[in-house]
């Protein structure tokens, strides 16, 4: 669910006013200051907390701009050495291993085509069949062209090790479900009231079943407050839960009954969660948990993070309900990158095990 408009200035302002005491503390710079406020210096970093969502967004541009262009030249580079393996030109390799193989479109899925386009052609078919028969196989030659060369790709073990940027984002270690040494780390900014949050639960336990050991979760708070006035308490439960060592408990408790999120409520969740009913009211009572959760919300801000929820796997960012696909996606080519960095010794090449034999 995203910020409103109206809420944002607020939510922008208090990181501004939480970052704003750390300015006169620091000295230890490895840039140059952009301003001086007197004996004051301000460096880049000071901007961060009101500006850090649209740079990430602008470096995410950059990185599609590459991705794409990286993907082109890897794709043209595969074609000329296969046609060049074969003695012909790249069109004439696609034609002969692509083209030719098309069958024609039948008259059913021309009409499938044209009734998919209808509004915005504003024709009947009669008028225009030859078009749509034409553009109809034009998609299916590219489809069929793109298929071939992905095989050509897995052929020849590409592996593609430009990332989309990352933000230094850390979980909290009183509130992470998995293994403690797994490779990938996902990090969810969520608000226990916003039913996207409650929706992307199951593409989660899903993720979380796949990829048992190498992925772990961990949550922080990203309570909307201008639009989920039960967000912030909420939070606080599950903070004073945490602190029984019951988070988890809690966590699924309340977005399984997110219509019950009122003070009475919060208190027969608890009940169920197994805590202890008074040392829980003591600790909701004390409100000692909300500098922490303005915390979260402030690194949230700094990360990118405009709605919730908002996931960062190893540090990329990845926003709204998405499917378990989406996930997979980002955490395998995460697993790929690693494996591709890590150091062959000689246990992990044969040829290089006996080197010294």
């Amino acid at each position: 669910m995203k910020i409103p408009v109206s809420a944002k200035p607020f939510l922008a302002l208090s990181v501004v006013l939480a970052f704003a005491g750390l300015l006169p503390a620091q000295t230890n710079h490895a840039q140059a200051p952009v301003a001086r406020l007197g004996a004051q210096a301000i460096y880049e970093e000071d901007l961060l907390p009101s500006i850090g969502a649209q740079l990430y967004q602008l470096k995410n541009q950059e990185y599609d701009l590459k991705i794409a262009a990286l993907t082109g030249l890897l794709n043209q580079r595969l074609l000329e050495a296969e046609a060049k393996s074969v003695g012909l030109s790249t069109e004439a390799l696609l034609e002969q291993n692509v083209d030719r193989n098309l069958q024609p479109a039948s008259a059913a899925e021309i009409e499938a085509y044209y009734l998919a386009q209808k509004d915005r052609i504003n024709k009947p078919l009669s008028e225009i069949r030859p078009q749509m028969e034409q553009a109809l196989l034009q998609a299916r030659r590219q489809t069929a062209r793109q298929a071939w060369v992905n095989q050509l790709r897995e052929k020849a073990g590409v592996i593609t090790l430009l990332t989309r940027p990352k933000v230094d984002i850390t979980a909290d270690p009183a509130r992470v479900l998995g293994n403690p040494q797994a490779a990938v780390t996902i990090v969810e900014f969520a608000d226990f009231q916003c039913p996207y949050c409650g929706t992307v639960e199951a593409s989660l336990k899903q993720v979380l079943d796949k990829y048992k050991g190498k992925v772990r979760l961990g949550f922080r708070d990203f309570p909307l407050r201008q639009i989920h006035p039960q967000a912030q308490a909420a939070a606080e439960a599950s903070r004073c839960a945490a602190d029984q060592g019951k988070f988890w408990e809690y966590h699924d408790l309340l977005f399984a009954n997110q219509s019950k999120l009122d003070a009475g409520s919060l208190r027969d969740h608890a009940h169920t969660a197994g805590l202890d009913s008074a040392q829980f009211e003591t600790c909701i009572a004390s409100g000692k948990f909300r500098p922490m959760i303005d915390t979260d919300l402030q690194s949230g801000a700094i990360a990118g993070v405009s709605g919730t929820p908002a996931f960062l796997i190893n540090g990329v960012l990845l926003s709204g309900a998405q499917p378990a696909s989406a996930f997979e996606a980002v955490i395998d080519a995460e697993l790929v990158r690693l494996a591709s960095a890590a150091p062959t010794t000689p246990k992990d090449n044969p040829q290089l095990s006996g080197a010294n034999q």
